[in-house]
């Protein structure tokens, strides 16, 4: 993906993020200051019932304290004599009755009336007036004296929750213009001594005028700043007010106070400062938003690299081997549920290794992208390419035309991969073998068609490479017949001496026919087909890696049977998988120490390798080689002229011999023939090589050899192969081999 696609995706994961987490940080921000607001008003609804709570409480308790205050002097036999005598004595009205109580409690007016309602005193601001100045007040004071006149008897009541000595009636009334509270209150015996008739009473008549100094003390007492009456209210000041109301229910004005608004005061407190922090924290939340959804994008691609890259090819982009077999299962699926064709090519790349070996890892890393890239050219968009790993590619072709059709598509596929790849200025020359199998002719199970394709895959490779090659159930057979002989040949290894066995071809010396030496060749003494020449086997051998322990096997036996024979070299075929393991020279160095009477003459072993074998691995053999022939041992060029013959092979190599190859030997009774054999031995005389002509069957060619100077020679005109015993029994027939003319020295 490119990277400003890449930004683009990181910009919109962020915002996709952030953005509900910063509008739920705004509500959130909305919902507290709306919560905030919400109990500030609250509390300033609970503060205004508390304050109409308290001024009701307030004007009923200042009415109890006034008629309790009353009760101080009205309760009172004295007074009730005193206001009884004819005349009274205004001295002791005004110490207990009059202006005693403006001093005592702040009453401003007190008024004394008969039991027929005349008053016999007045008192007003502290001082004597004249009983006639009850006058102003009688409107005020009427229906509570005919309230209290309608009382059945004198009788203790309750006001405000207090118990009172006598009964009264009081109440809100303007006086003079004024605010005021009116209490009455009859004037009784306390004792009970004094006879009274109910309604007959004397009355005691106090006010309290509503004024400054006694909201003052309102304020002072129960926390109402700024209490005071007005007559009419202004909605625009922003005061709190309670209507007063007299018993009737007129209004006889409003009390006004500064309202107690503690939410208000908290807002005006709180709020900016909430507000700020709120602010803080929505910042803070926005920026750990934005980190932490950077950080969920990161682990989001990390986690889509890690989820492609388990699907794909490091190196190509393609899908890998898992990509590769879920792609197959749905295709397989969609082939079962259509009956529909689906082709499958495993492909192998040809002489990559060379490529690596000379060019480096770089350059085969640039040539298998390449290879990706015209594979990918040569299928259709809907086709499925993989790479399985190394050189290794696998093709779902989904619903062909037909098999023309596949056969079409490897015809294109195996041109591309032989044309030149260009690497870094160098140009290299590959190719491709390719194993076809089509469902549902091949069946219908992944694992069983991924079998079939890659013994498809191996026949093509062994048929000579850059082909195609389709399935077919011949193939399984042979497959089949390989593993079987595989776990055989193991079970023969477990019991080597009973079915394995070295047998022995003489190699003659050309002057005077006498045995210069023996080749040895395994023989496999099968318990059910009998005796199984090497070619029916070793294959299978050199595939699974037993041609190690076979050809250790077959050495140890070799080198221990030729004790017997002091005049003979053995000669011993060597793979080219042996001679690349790094323990092979050791081996050798112990096989030839080994023994009795003593230790094996290195002189007398020769190693045996064909040439085409022998350049399937050319460094690291060359490597071993050299190390053996510094051990003393011979090697000799197998089937020369079947292979890559040339100088410089013998060359690098430093062979000590080289074997003509039967085929050869067959065909010197031509001119071409005869002209290829006279070539050899030439050369193998002027570079100083021993020389040995294989597969000698008739006089003829044994003649022709002796005429042109091959020295010497093997085949079944002279001895087939043979047991160890009857070598022996050869030699000693044969007088031995000391009167044979020695190989001419090397040169």
């Amino acid at each position: 993906m490119p990277r400003s696609a890449l930004t683009e995706n990181r910009k919109q994961t962020i915002a996709r993020f952030t953005v509900p987490i910063g509008v739920a940080a705004m509500c959130v921000l909305g919902l507290t200051l709306g919560l905030l607001e919400w109990s500030g008003r609250e509390v300033d609804r609970i503060a205004r019932d508390r304050d109409r709570a308290i001024v009701s409480l307030m004007l009923t308790q200042s009415m109890a304290r006034l008629a309790h205050a009353q009760e101080s002097s009205t309760v009172w036999d004295d007074a009730l004599r005193e206001v009884r005598r004819q005349p009274v004595d205004p001295q002791w009205l005004d110490q207990n009755l009059g202006i005693w109580f403006e001093n005592y409690a702040d009453i401003d007016e007190v008024y004394v009336l008969d039991a027929g309602g005349k008053a016999l005193y007045a008192m007003r601001e502290g001082k004597r007036a004249r009983p006639e100045s009850f006058i102003a007040v009688q409107d005020a004071a009427a229906p509570l004296i005919a309230a209290l006149r309608r009382s059945p008897s004198i009788r203790k009541r309750s006001l405000a929750d207090v118990d009172m000595l006598s009964s009264g009636e009081a109440d809100i009334a303007t006086v003079h213009g004024r605010p005021a509270i009116v209490s009455v209150k009859p004037i009784v015996t306390d004792s009970g001594a004094l006879r009274q008739a109910p309604g007959t009473e004397p009355l005691h008549v106090a006010l309290i005028y509503l004024d400054a100094e006694f909201f003052a003390g309102i304020s002072e007492q129960y926390g109402l700043s700024g209490a005071r009456f007005v007559t009419s209210v202004s909605r625009s000041e922003n005061l709190r007010s309670v209507m007063l109301r007299d018993r009737q229910g007129r209004a006889v004005g409003y009390m006004l106070w500064h309202p107690f608004a503690p939410g208000s005061h908290v807002i005006a407190a709180l709020g900016p400062v909430l507000v700020v922090v709120l602010l803080l924290v929505t910042v803070v939340v926005f920026l750990l938003a934005g980190r932490l959804a950077r950080r969920t994008h990161d682990l989001e691609e990390s986690r889509v690299d890690a989820q492609h890259r388990a699907m794909h090819d490091g190196l190509t982009g393609l899908g890998n081997r898992a990509m590769f077999e879920q792609r197959l299962d749905e295709a397989l699926s969609r082939s079962r549920r259509h009956k529909s064709l689906l082709a499958l090519l495993y492909i192998d790349l040809d002489r990559f290794k060379q490529v690596n070996d000379t060019l480096g890892h770089p350059a085969g890393d640039a040539l298998i992208r390449q290879v990706a890239s015209r594979l990918c050219a040569e299928v259709r968009g809907y086709d499925f390419v993989a790479r399985l790993g190394g050189d290794e590619f696998a093709i779902l072709i989904a619903e062909p035309e037909g098999l023309d059709a596949i056969e079409r598509i490897c015809t294109r596929i195996i041109a591309e991969l032989e044309r030149p790849f260009d690497l870094s200025g160098s140009q290299a020359f590959i190719g491709g073998s390719i194993g076809v199998v089509v469902a549902p002719s091949h069946g219908l199970d992944s694992t069983e068609l991924t079998r079939k394709a890659d013994i498809a895959l191996y026949k093509a490779k062994t048929d000579g490479r850059s082909r195609f090659v389709f399935f077919a159930p011949e193939m399984d057979v042979d497959v089949r017949s390989r593993e079987k002989t595989y776990r055989e040949l193991r079970l023969a290894l477990a019991d080597c001496d009973h079915q394995l066995e070295v047998h022995y071809q003489p190699v003659w010396a050309v002057e005077g026919r006498c045995i210069v030496g023996v080749e040895a060749l395994l023989r496999w003494q099968h318990p059910e087909q009998g005796l199984v020449a090497p070619a029916d086997f070793i294959r299978s051998a050199e595939e699974t890696g037993l041609i190690t322990v076979l050809g250790e096997w077959v050495l140890r036996r070799a080198v221990e049977d030729a004790h017997a024979w002091p005049s003979l070299r053995v000669s011993v075929n060597v793979s080219p998988i042996q001679l690349r393991s790094r323990a092979f020279v050791e081996t050798v160095r112990h096989v030839l120490a080994e023994g009795a009477p003593g230790a094996f003459d290195p002189e007398r072993l020769e190693l045996e390798l064909t040439e085409t074998a022998l350049m399937a691995a050319s460094g690291e053999v060359a490597r071993s080689l050299s190390e053996i022939r510094r051990l003393g041992v011979a090697c000799a060029l197998d089937d020369f002229g079947t292979g890559y013959s040339s100088l410089s092979h013998i060359r690098d190599f430093a062979v000590d011999r080289i074997k003509i190859d039967r085929s050869f030997v067959n065909a010197v009774d031509t001119v071409p023939g005869a002209a290829l054999v006279e070539a050899i031995v030439g050369l193998a005389r002027a570079n100083g090589l021993r020389l040995t002509a294989e597969g000698v069957e008739t006089e003829a060619q044994l003649d022709f050899l002796r005429k042109v100077g091959c020295p010497e020679v093997q085949g079944y005109l002279l001895s087939r192969p043979v047991p160890a015993a009857a070598i022996t029994a050869m030699l000693v027939g044969a007088g031995a081999a000391e009167n044979c003319p020695q190989p001419p020295p090397l040169m």
